[in-house]
């Protein structure tokens, strides 16, 4: 269950429930822009914005509100450093957030539901909180968070459903096992193969969006031209993914990732070389894909590329 989900099944119930939302941080900080979680009158909660003593401190305080009736929306600074003051968080991370405490009100459970509908079809939409309320749009922002606060009001946007896009081009057991270790991260995940009744395309769950291709030719139609695409390439073997590198190397990712053994690889990229093939996302290129951990199965090989995406994506690794 997530945290909107939680939300509206205690609301339902006649339970009070207090919002915490991440909705600024800076440098070093437990609780990221966009964490929330939810705490209810019954003492149930949901989500986290960070985890350790700051979360539960506030945990504490949400419940304290609720138990004395006198629940108002409110911005919390939290600066993690010991010499910080009156906004010390008792952490010593040495980075600030800004929390939002936000009591939900009864006429916001449509809103939310709306929101979680949105979810349920992977359509992006824009949050928005201010002091006069929750409000959900079926447009997405420019812009994934924005946060801006005057004396008297404040205005936090998100972008909510999917940010990113992960296309794995063949869905054989390292695809299966990378779409259920990325299962519940920013990831829309799409297992892509040209191979009738495989048996691990029909048992992967995990994976929003499986298509079969008629040839892997015709790959590049099936990936939309929008930001925060991540392609990772595990076909059955390396002719297949020649067609797949071929038919998309015009494009540009945010990484592209291609599955094989450091002589196989070598062995393509001289190939291309030799041809003078004009590959457009050379610098995101990743090839062999993964970090070096020596993984040989299935899972140790998808954790090593799920380590590589989310460090590219989070801006810590690049070629």
């Amino acid at each position: 269950m997530n945290t909107w989900q939680f939300i509206i099944e205690e609301k339902k119930k006649g339970s009070k429930v207090i919002l915490l939302y991440v909705v600024n941080s800076v440098g070093s900080s437990p609780g990221r822009q966009g964490f929330k979680m939810a705490v209810s009158s019954t003492g149930k909660m949901c989500g986290s914005i960070g985890g350790g003593i700051m979360e539960h401190k506030f945990v504490e305080m949400a419940k304290e509100e609720m138990k004395s009736g006198i629940e108002k929306i409110s911005l919390q600074k939290q600066v993690h450093h010991k010499d910080a003051g009156n906004n010390k968080s008792g952490m010593i991370c040495s980075g600030e957030q800004t929390l939002l405490f936000y009591p939900i009100k009864n006429e916001e459970i449509e809103t939310i539901e709306h929101l979680l509908h949105a979810d349920a079809l992977y359509k992006n939409g824009s949050l928005k909180i201010r002091n006069t309320g929750i409000q959900f749009l079926d447009v997405a922002p420019v812009s994934d968070f924005y946060f801006s606060q005057t004396n008297n009001d404040f205005s936090y946007i998100e972008k909510t459903g999917c940010k990113y896009y992960l296309h794995i081009i063949g869905g054989g057991h390292c695809a299966l096992a990378l779409s259920q270790l990325l299962q519940g991260t920013d990831f829309f995940i799409t297992v892509y193969d040209d191979r009738e009744m495989l048996n691990t395309m029909e048992q992967n769950s995990f994976a929003h969006k499986m298509v079969m291709l008629k040839s892997y030719e015709e790959i590049s139609g099936h990936i939309p031209q929008v930001p925060g695409n991540y392609v990772v390439v595990m076909t059955f073997g390396y002719r297949t993914d020649d067609k797949v590198i071929r038919a998309l190397a015009q494009r540009q990712f945010e990484y592209f990732g291609v599955l094989g053994s450091a002589n196989k690889i070598s062995q393509m990229k001289s190939e291309y070389e030799n041809e003078k093939l004009d590959i457009k996302m050379q610098d995101n290129f990743f090839a062999p894909a993964g970090i070096s951990i020596h993984s040989h199965t299935p899972k140790e090989i998808a954790i090593s590329i799920a380590a590589q995406i989310i460090a590219v994506k989070n801006g810590k690794l690049s070629m």
